[in-house]
């Protein structure tokens, strides 16, 4: 058996060694640095012992060899920001200046000088020679320690808020007899001290003097100026104001007038939101203008009136005799608008505000449009024997309706168009039919115009809608051109008494009816004309005659205080009663357009004597048959 020895290789422990020796040398060298840092700190440390070292400084306050116990004294001598810097609030125009100190700022010298000191003092030996090193090459300035009293601070911008501060102030206006009176708005302003707070601490650590905005939070008031409000109301109050009717006639109200002391009593003051902001409102009261012109309103009303014409038969065409009116009703509430629209601009002259309505018949209105190319019926009565007054009353009566228009289809009223029975309106006093007597009586001959205007309808062919008659047969209507009588038209008359009693009839033709009356007092006539288009109907008509004749009551003998002695009187005249039936059938073109009837009733009516008192065989005591006239 043989035995291997193993045998090293010489180069193996050669590089081994050279190892530990590279180690040895390098951990000498760290631990030799080390020592002498430490060495070199040391001594450093050891000949500043005491005193701060070179290039520190506070603020730009050179501490270099300032002994540390110094070094707070030496910071107070150099460093006086805080008693001699200016911090200036300023509020617009005012302002308010205070030293730093003043405000709270205080220097803490004392900490101030230890942090100088400690630099280069503190942490490990390398980071202190570190921190040597950078302050022998370069320095280094610290900030100095300052506690700030925010308290302080506060206190004193309290001071100036009390200066500021202002409540929010609603401006107002009022009105005291004629004088408008006015307060001015105010807005409102708050200081916010601690916002204003912390722009100073910003600029106190700058240890800058400087000028702070204080701030300030404003409060506008929803009304701040009401000046040309105020102007407003004094314009109102500045004249008397008056409305008017646009184009007023004879007819018309007066102007009214409303002096400044009544307009002071209806100006109102309101607020009001405009546009999202509030404002005032300066006008006069709706609900007083209102009132006032709702009162007014029934006075001031026209009611469209057709243009009047006479049919020209020369040349065929309307010839004017009376404007047209054109309707109008007031608007109360846009004259409201209007009132204030122009009262608060100044103008004291107002139109008040109406809507108009214009006839159907206008000025420029021809034949042509209305269908009217001739006549189409004609009547005329007699009234010989009648009284001046009773003469006057037929002219006025029917003078009512000459050149009046009565459009397709419409019902035409007597009583409506007749307007006011009175002395005032042009009739005189004369005979009527009152009750079942003859008495003397304002309009006494108005039937004489509504029997006429009955003939010409009914001869005409048109439909009648409302007729009364007599109580008795009045002899004017059965009165023929010669003064005659004509028995066979009884039973044609219509009597009319406003506003019970009423003639109506209806134009039931394609065309337009002028009407046309004319009295002639010399001849005792009146004829009534109506002017359209024939569209062809024809009348004919059929009469009972006198039926159920009734003798008239014996006569009737009053005695009148009025009526001297011998001075007799005859006031009714005696008349037989009876019944009429009438038939009439109107035709266009053969064909029945329809057929009315007209009952008739009178009643007998007996003969009226008066006598003054005194006079001779009143009353008679015996009446032979052949009294048929008052007679002494």
């Amino acid at each position: 058996m043989t035995t291997q020895s193993m045998v090293r290789p010489p180069f193996k422990d050669q590089d081994s060694s050279i190892k530990t020796k590279v180690a040895i040398s390098l951990v000498s060298g760290i631990v030799l640095f080390l020592v002498i840092t430490i060495i070199a700190v040391l001594v450093f440390e050891f000949l500043y012992l005491g005193y701060i070292f070179p290039g520190v400084t506070v603020a730009n306050v050179d501490l270099s060899n300032i002994r540390r116990t110094q070094a707070p004294g030496w910071i107070e001598q150099h460093l006086s920001y805080p008693n001699t810097g200016l911090i200036v609030f300023r509020d617009g125009e005012s302002i308010w200046t205070f030293t730093p100190a003043q405000l709270g700022l205080v220097l803490d010298s004392a900490a101030s000088g230890e942090e100088a000191f400690k630099i280069g003092r503190s942490g490990w030996p390398w980071t202190r020679l570190n921190q040597q090193l950078q302050v022998w090459r370069n320095g280094i300035d610290l900030p100095p320690k300052f506690t700030f009293d925010g308290q302080v601070a506060q206190s004193v911008l309290e001071g100036i808020a009390a200066q500021i501060n202002q409540e929010t102030v609603e401006a107002s206006l009022t009105v005291e007899g004629l004088d408008v009176m006015v307060a001015a708005g105010q807005v409102g302003r708050t200081l916010d001290v601690w916002t204003t707070i912390g722009l100073l601490s910003v600029q106190l650590t700058a240890l800058q003097d400087a000028e702070i905005p204080v701030v300030v939070h404003e409060s506008r008031p929803a009304i701040l100026d009401v000046s040309a409000h105020a102007e407003v109301a004094r314009t109102i109050l500045s004249a008397p104001m008056t409305l008017t009717i646009p184009g007023g006639g004879q007819n018309d109200p007066d102007p009214w007038t409303f002096e400044p002391e009544v307009l002071a009593d209806m100006l109102t003051i309101e607020r009001v939101n405009n546009d999202g902001g509030e404002t005032y409102q300066v006008g006069l009261h709706e609900g007083q203008l209102r009132s006032f012109l709702v009162f007014i309103q029934s006075d001031l009303v026209l009611e469209p009136k057709n243009a009047r014409f006479y049919f020209d038969d020369d040349t065929r065409e309307l010839v004017l005799i009376e404007s047209a009116i054109i309707g109008r009703g007031l608007d109360v509430e846009a004259s409201i608008t209007q009132i204030n629209q122009q009262i608060t601009s100044g103008i004291h002259s107002i139109d008040l505000v109406f809507n108009l309505t214009p006839p159907a018949v206008t000025n420029e209105t021809t034949a042509a449009d209305l269908g009217i190319t001739e006549l189409v019926s004609a009547e005329t009565t007699y009234f010989y024997g009648s009284s001046a007054g009773r003469i006057q009353n037929i002219q006025t009566g029917a003078a009512q309706f000459h050149g009046l228009f009565i459009a397709p289809g419409e019902t035409f009223s007597m009583v409506e168009h007749l307007g006011d029975i009175s002395l005032n309106s042009g009739y005189a006093e004369s005979l009527i039919i009152f009750g079942n007597r003859t008495i003397a009586g304002v309009g006494g001959g108005i039937c004489q115009v509504s029997t006429t205007l009955f003939r010409t309808v009914f001869f005409g062919g048109y439909p009648v809608e409302e007729r009364y008659s007599h109580a008795y047969r009045v002899y004017y209507y059965e009165l023929n051109s010669g003064g005659g009588i004509n028995r066979a038209m009884a039973g044609l008359d219509a009597t009319i008494y406003t506003p019970l009693v009423d003639f109506k009839f209806t134009n039931d033709s394609p065309s337009w009816i002028l009407m046309e009356t004319y009295v002639y007092p010399g001849a005792r006539s009146l004829t009534w004309k109506f002017y359209s288009t024939s569209d062809g109907r024809q009348v004919e008509w059929d009469s009972s005659g006198l039926q159920n004749i009734v003798e008239p009551p014996e006569p009737v003998f009053e005695e009148n205080e009025n009526l001297a002695k011998g001075e007799i009187e005859q006031v009714d005249w005696a008349v037989e009663g009876a019944d009429v039936s009438i038939t009439r059938t109107v035709t266009i073109n053969g064909q029945i357009l329809f057929i009315d009837q007209f009952n008739t009733h009178y009643d007998s009516w007996a003969m009226v004597c008066q006598y003054g008192p005194g006079t001779n065989n009143y009353p008679p005591e015996e009446i032979g048959e052949d009294f048929d006239s008052c007679r002494p």
